[in-house]
């Protein structure tokens, strides 16, 4: 028995391709990401912040000896910066929680926080994404020349927004497993499979699979999304299916990883058919 070059051709290639559609959550893996690495750029600075009363003064460059109650030794102090709270205030803690005195590292993760939020909910597609990109360097150009960047600069210079070790981590730790469980297990209850002779989807998480002749059959993809499919999605987009015959359907899989490897899969697998050719006589 011999194997024609057609089966030996369709060999190479899976006769099972599963397509996944993903939720818009996956395109939220900069925000933790970002936030371990904020965390460890204020691990790594090792300094403390605290929480002081109204009213409280600094003496800067203080000298001289502090007399310490409840036996405590004397400290004595040489041109140092000292924090006086107010006569009858609440007693302070110990500095304990770790924050770095760099306020541009909350900045930058607002910043991206809210570029992800709005890229995520606010789709630009085809034509969309390259008006934003023209207006984005045409006014960047125009701001340059007219110096309005060190205006802007210097107004951002007076933002403070500061998240401590904990908030970075408490943030990204729970983004992170938010998001393996629904990579991971949701996601995966919405899918195409696609087989030489059929196809068989779900499109609901708990909904059954239905089934469909591939005969006809035409797949297009769509990853016209610059900012989602390109930036965040690293080359995802969206896979449009349609059947044909009576019972024709159109199916919408969005959010699909490395879609143009898988589109590549599948039309590959509708081409190609396991042919054995009969012993010769």
């Amino acid at each position: 028995m011999s194997i024609s070059p057609d089966a030996a051709a369709s060999a190479a290639f899976p006769r099972t391709v599963t397509v996944v559609s993903h939720s818009t959550l996956f395109y939220w893996w900069p925000i933790w990401v970002l936030g371990y690495l904020m965390a460890a750029i204020t691990l790594v600075d090792h300094e403390y912040m605290t929480t002081v009363p109204s009213n409280t003064k600094l003496v800067d460059r203080a000298s001289g000896t502090l007399k310490v109650a409840d036996g405590a030794s004397d400290i004595t102090l040489n041109k140092q910066d000292l924090l006086v709270a107010p006569e009858g205030s609440a007693r302070l803690e110990q500095p304990y929680l770790q924050m770095t005195t760099r306020k541009s590292l909350g900045v930058v993760y607002a910043i991206v926080l809210l570029l992800v939020i709005t890229i995520t909910n606010v789709p630009m597609r085809g034509l969309w994404s390259l008006i934003v990109i023209i207006v984005i360097v045409l006014v960047s150009i125009i701001f340059a020349i007219t110096h309005t960047w060190e205006t802007i600069f210097k107004a951002l210079s007076f933002l403070d927004i500061r998240i401590n070790l904990g908030g970075y981590l408490f943030l990204s730790t729970v983004l992170m497993i938010i998001w393996l469980v629904v990579f991971f297990f949701f996601d995966r209850q919405v899918y195409m499979i696609f087989t030489p002779g059929s196809l068989r989807v779900r499109l609901e998480i708990g909904d059954g699979e239905t089934a469909y002749d591939t005969t006809g059959m035409t797949i297009e993809k769509k990853r016209s999304d610059l900012f989602r499919h390109w930036i965040l999605g690293l080359g995802s987009g969206d896979l449009i299916v349609k059947t044909s015959g009576a019972m024709a359907h159109h199916f919408d899989l969005p959010n699909v990883l490395a879609l143009g490897r898988r589109v590549g899969e599948i039309e590959e697998l509708l081409r190609t058919r396991n042919v054995v050719s009969a012993p010769p006589a």
